[in-house]
């Protein structure tokens, strides 16, 4: 090599992960074998080697290189064992295409170069250095931040998706630090990818600005007595070794035994023949197409190659995080048709294969015997994909028996504008009663033994090479788990919906059926009737139930290929693979594992609240001067409004007074003491009845807890919400409300522990807005409603009067939820034009909340949704409503949603993490409940205090490395014997 040569680095482990998260999925037509991942791949070699002039690099290459990790154990290992500790498996159907990315690499004459011990990224060091020292310059194609360290005069990096090229300068805006300084900034941040430590709470912005004013790593870790945050400095101190282990991990090796010499990399034109003949086998019609041309080959003359998959080499692929690719409108490269197009086109076109197709339900097979099951599990490991659902006798997934099952399996592909489904039914406990299902049945005439068919559906439903598609999986996961079968490697449509169209419509089954395919399913009522005369569904006639069962598989298919591209189409693939899919799974263990519930306290409880309502009746009645049915609205109504006159009475359409929650909470506000009561006991009785007296009832007889559901596609904003019980609406600022979570218990030699974000909403909006007020403050540690206070009416922090703490956190939360003057008067029983006064001053204070509020209303009606950090959508169609009321409404939600949005996905990351964090930390630490912004655990008693610092650790980096929030989230801790104290 020379001065003026030009080497290409192509970082090929990097690029696969890209290539596969980049693109819809893909199967070669003739076998099904997925090359989604291999076709990107092609195509980005292909583009770099004939046209890289003609992209922002602006060079033609001399040189070529492909490079990849060798395995996941390198040198890096012996340093730091856990380096790389926590990597998931790579997706199922990108695993064979590993292999065939390197024999495409061979097949464009390129040298395909990995080194066992060492990483991708130290060969792609040694060749830069080599060629720098010999004159040349070099290209390193990859975004990779591990490989920034390197750009330099003769060194930068090319973003093939973005088309950017990335220098010094780009380097310095994005990290803010040049390139020299990239070893000691991940030194400080870390990377949880990687299991690299790095030093807890210090993200990028931070680790910029502390190298800008010591000027490098050890400088910093001598001097940090000087560093003024209390907090920082004392992380900083404690874990400096960790900051220094964590260098040697990041920083790459440049004098690797290459296994090539420098000039074995000279870029010859490809073997036109052998190009296309790989090509050609692997059916990309387009690309085949255009280097047959460019090549001058008879591309008709060439036989398709077959290519040879090692089986060892199969399995060794690229170590890197899936979450680490790119959304799919990053994809860059021309299609392959007919099976590979733009994301937007193959969406479209799988969408309209899924509508076009005609649902016969009578053309539904059922399975009576086990070789028809071996057969069906046979044909859906070969086509790699296969929708599922079961039929049970409850709701209740702890308490639900298994009665039957459905498969549904793809005959064709889609992408080619066809889709063909082959569904059945295997009924296994229909008849007159068949007893204890769990335990054994089934063995009825025309049906398979339970047992027997468990066995092999167990073997298909563990594969992780096959995608098993299901419509609200956890429900299905929790049911089989209790018959010891799992469910590996799936797709769910109700999150695909909604992740895709939150705040549209419904994700049901039935109503996804409706909108997406105009087909309108059979329903359970059809099926096994309703009221007094319906049954149970293991009374349901087999040939009933197929047509019904199998209906719901081929439907979940045929959506999952609609929704499944719009993923890529819409770059919402991130979201779903790193936020839903996985919580899944998560939310199922904890709904299994439950949590205690002492009966003897609720007994307890509701004879306390029962005489306290019964006093407050009499209070009542007494107010009213006569006795009449508190819980009648309407005889209320007319005692308010008729008898009494107060103000503000208006009739609903049927004639009577509204006495609504609100109706009462403002004539209570302006100081009517009979609605005052009202309120009261109306929230004593609710309490009672939704708690104290039903808790017990949804104590499982088997396991003695309670396992409540929850919902994951409920909200818009992405909150969880929960059912049979509802744990989330649990009053906490009441006294009763608190005496209400006593009665949630730890087993004996346990303790519950809550782990609580501090304030997180308020946290994200000062991220969010830009609020460097409140952003100070967080950083500092500061009591933000006392600051709040101090901003807004001039009182001093010490010593502030506690009523003006309150209102600055009355209105600090209120804005959040885009409180009106009206609202905030009521909440702090004050004049409305004082109210709107606070809120005005708050605004001028704090000029970037408007700005962000007028912002969000704006992108709101133009966009139609608002976005949260993490990139999920939260739809407000109404938003350009003509009904004044209606937009207003909306116009709050769409404001609140990036905020409310924000801290759910973080606790939803926290709780996808905190999974394997507590696996791999040993002990019998288990996550129990979430609410809101809390975590409940379970633990023994002799292991709280090691695993509090882990659960909080793990919660406050639940942001990184995806985001580096502006503000430091604050998580308080603590065990105790019962929920309230534990809180």
């Amino acid at each position: 090599m020379k001065h003026g040569d030009h080497l290409f680095l192509v970082d090929g482990s990097g690029y696969i992960f890209r290539a596969y998260h980049a693109l819809p999925p893909l199967t070669r037509k003739s076998d099904g074998l997925p090359v989604g991942a291999v076709s990107g791949f092609c195509n980005m070699l292909w583009k770099l080697m004939v046209s890289a002039r003609d992209t922002s690099v602006g060079v033609t290459p001399t040189h070529f290189a492909v490079i990849f990790d060798y395995s996941s154990k390198t040198f890096r290992n012996e340093l730091y064992p856990e380096y790389k500790a926590n990597r998931s498996a790579p997706p199922e159907d990108l695993v064979p295409q590993f292999a065939i990315i390197r024999e495409a690499t061979r097949a464009f004459d390129l040298p395909c170069i990995e080194m066992e011990g060492f990483e991708a990224d130290d060969l792609i060091a040694t060749y830069a250095r080599l060629a720098r020292e010999a004159g040349g310059d070099v290209t390193v194609i990859s975004s990779d931040k591990d490989l920034m360290q390197l750009v330099g005069p003769q060194v930068s990096m090319y973003d093939s998706m973005k088309d950017r090229q990335i220098g010094v300068p780009e380097v310095i805006e994005k990290w803010g630090v040049p390139p020299e300084k990239m070893i000691d900034l991940q030194a400080l941040t870390g990377d949880s990818v990687d299991n690299v430590p790095g030093i807890p709470g210090i993200g990028p912005k931070t680790a910029a600005q502390l190298i800008e004013e010591f000027g490098d790593l050890d400088t910093l870790l001598a001097r940090a007595g000087e560093i003024k945050q209390t907090k920082r400095r004392e992380n900083i101190i404690e874990h400096a070794d960790k900051a220094r282990i964590s260098r040697e991990l990041v920083r790459l090796r440049d004098d690797v035994e290459v296994p090539e010499p420098l000039d074995a990399l000279v870029l010859n034109p490809p073997d036109g023949p052998k190009l296309v003949a790989f090509l050609k086998g692997m059916e990309f019609t387009s690309l085949t197409r255009r280097v047959a041309e460019a090549t001058d080959t008879d591309a008709g003359a060439v036989d398709a190659a077959e290519v040879a998959i090692d089986a060892g080499e199969e399995m060794r692929g690229p170590d890197l995080d899936p979450g680490q690719a790119k959304s799919a409108g990053e994809a860059a490269g021309a299609g392959d048709s007919p099976s590979f197009d733009t994301p937007q086109a193959l969406a479209k076109r799988r969408a309209e294969a899924a509508v076009g197709a005609k649902i016969d339900t009578s053309a539904y097979e059922t399975l009576r015997d086990i070789e028809e099951l071996k057969s069906w599990c046979a044909m859906a490991r070969e086509r790699g994909i296969v929708a599922f659902d079961t039929e049970t006798t409850s709701l209740d997934a702890m308490q639900a028996d298994l009665v039957g099952f459905s498969l549904a399996i793809p005959l064709s592909a889609p992408e080619a504008g066809d889709l063909t489904v082959r569904a059945c039914y295997a009924p296994l406990a229909h008849s007159n009663g068949v007893g204890d299902l769990l335990g054994g049945g089934g063995d009825q005439p025309g049906q398979m033994p339970l047992r027997a068919a468990l066995d092999e559906l167990k073997g298909l439903l563990e594969d992780p090479s096959v995608l098993k598609i299901g419509q609200n999986l956890k429900y299905d996961m929790l049911v089989l788990a209790r018959y010891g079968v799992s469910i590996e490697s799936f797709d769910d449509t109700m999150l695909l919906s909604y992740v895709l169209d939150a705040g549209v419509g419904g994700h049901g089954m039935d109503a996804l059926s409706e909108r997406w395919l105009g087909h309108k399913p059979i329903t359970y009522k059809d099926v096994a009737g309703s009221g007094k005369s319906a049954i149970p569904f293991a009374e349901v006639a087999i040939d009933k139930a197929t047509a019904y069962a199998a209906e719901d598989a081929d439907v979940t298919l045929r959506l999952w290929h609609v929704l499944k591209p719009r993923l890529a189409a819409d770059g919402l693939t991130r979201v779903y693979e790193r936020l839903e899919r996985p919580l899944a799974k998560v939310l199922m263990h904890m709904e299994r594992r439950g949590i205690r519930v002492d009966r003897q306290i609720l007994s307890r409880l509701s004879g306390e609240l029962a005489q306290g309502a019964a006093a407050l009746e009499a209070e009542i009645q007494e107010l009213a001067g006569e006795s009449f049915n508190v819980g009648s609205p309407k005889q209320l109504g007319d005692i308010l409004f008729g008898k009494m006159g107060l103000p503000g009475g208006s009739k609903t359409k049927s004639g009577q007074w509204s006495t609504s929650a609100q109706v009462l909470e403002d004539l209570a506000a302006a100081g009517h003491e009979l609605p005052r009561r009202i309120v009261d006991w109306r929230q004593l009785t609710k309490l009672k009845s939704t708690y104290t007296d039903a808790l017990p009832g949804f104590i499982n007889p088997e396991t003695n807890r309670v396992h409540t559901s929850f919902a994951m596609a409920a909200t818009t904003t992405g909150r969880l919400s929960s059912s049979d019980p509802n744990i989330q609406n649990i009053p906490v600022r009441t006294a009763e409300g608190r005496k209400i979570r006593t009665a949630f218990i730890a087993e004996p030699g346990n303790v519950l522990i809550s782990a609580d974000y501090s304030q997180i909403e308020l946290r994200v909006l000062a991220h969010v807005a830009h609020i460097p007020q409140l952003t100070q403050a967080f950083a500092d540690g500061v009591d933000i409603h006392a600051m709040t206070a101090s901003e807004m009416f001039g009182v001093p922090v010490e010593g502030m009067p506690s009523e003006v703490r309150r209102r600055a956190k009355a209105i600090n939360f209120g804005i959040i939820y885009g409180i009106s003057a009206f609202g905030l008067a009521n909440q702090l029983g004050i004049e409305r034009s004082e109210a709107g006064d606070y809120i005005r001053k708050y605004f001028e204070r704090f000029p970037g909340i408007k700005d962000y509020m007028e912002a969000t209303k704006a992108e709101a009606r133009d966009k139609g949704y608002v976005t949260t950090i993490f990139g999920r959508r939260a739809h407000y169609p109404e938003i350009r409503s003509s009904n004044p009321q209606m937009r207003a409404f909306n116009e709050r939600a769409a404001i609140n949603a990036p905020i409310q949005g924000s801290a759910a996905d973080i606790i939803r990351r926290a709780m996808v993490r905190m999974e394997p964090a507590l696996e791999k930390a040993g002990g019998h630490t288990r996550m129990l409940l979430q609410v809101h912004d809390e975590l409940i655990f379970e633990a023994p008693e002799a292991e709280a205090e090691k695993v509090i610092p882990l659960i909080v650790e793990v919660m406050e980096n639940a942001a990184l490395p995806a985001l580096d929030m502006a503000v430091p989230l604050k998580v308080d801790a603590r065990a105790a014997k019962n929920w309230d104290e534990a809180h």
